[in-house]
């Protein structure tokens, strides 16, 4: 049985931590978009330490996802999986023989844990979001991405658990004092997910056995948690209270799958 928990979501940064069980529990860190000092520290107060963390796994190159990455990696030792892509946009620099490439649809097995990385539109050099199962239950971590392709929504088949963007409301931020070329990038099909289009990739989705869906990446200027809880329950069929929403200070509690 997997839990995760959000250690931040948004903005300012994202890390997500996946736990698998065993006499040993095998994590991993989903993205480490903080600095290192504020990562430790969001980490102890999960109950954790760097040491904890087994590996490390980037989304894309942007810096509220890569973060800390490579000073996490060599000051601890942790083994890091990132795509070419990524790698190059950040100058390709050397992590001692502790990077690892990922690739879209090849499985990354890590003993009590296996991650599936699969491309997504958005607008970094080789973006992946993945799946991580334990064999028992699966998964799904979608931060950052423009739309839901098919191949998308095929990865996110039969997952016990989602952490979905749902980054901000189509009104809100048309009327935002953003200016009008990032109100284009965030609402592009290379930008982020609006609340409405998180709610279509909620229902494209769901199954019986989908029993948590985690808002994550929400506009602090662009969202209001309680539009992205209505929409999503209206999706799901579920209660608003059954919505979690992760904050980009906390994150969320450690959710058990």
């Amino acid at each position: 049985m997997l839990r995760f928990k959000s250690l931040g979501s948004g903005s300012s940064g994202n890390a997500t931590v996946v736990e698998a069980p065993g006499i040993t529990p095998l994590r991993v860190l989903v993205d480490c978009g903080l600095g290192l000092k504020h990562l430790i520290y969001r980490l102890g107060e999960a109950g954790l330490q760097p040491e904890d963390i087994h590996a490390v796994f980037i989304t894309h190159e942007h810096g509220d996802h890569i973060g800390c990455a490579r000073s996490l990696s060599l000051r601890y030792r942790i083994p890091v999986w990132m795509s070419h892509g990524t790698h190059a946009a950040i100058g390709a620099p050397d992590f001692d023989g502790l990077l690892h490439k990922a690739r879209d649809g090849r499985t990354i097995d890590l003993g009590g844990m296996q991650l599936t990385p699969f491309t997504v539109p958005h607008d970094a050099r080789e973006p992946l979001q993945l799946s991580c199962t334990d064999g028992a239950s699966k998964l799904g971590i979608v931060t950052d991405l423009g739309h839901a392709t098919s191949h998308v929504t095929e990865h996110l088949a039969a997952c016990d658990a989602l952490v979905l963007e749902c980054n901000h409301d189509i009104d809100l931020l048309a009327q935002s004092s953003y200016p009008a070329f990032l109100k284009r990038r965030v609402g592009g099909q290379y930008g982020h997910l609006s609340n409405m289009a998180a709610a279509e990739v909620a229902r494209a989705v769901m199954h019986r056995g989908l029993q948590h869906l985690v808002a994550a990446h929400l506009s602090v200027q662009n969202n209001r948690p309680e539009l992205v809880q209505s929409l999503m329950a209206d999706a799901l069929g579920c209660s608003t209270e059954d919505i979690i929403v992760a904050r980009p200070d906390v994150g969320t509690r450690w959710i058990h799958i």
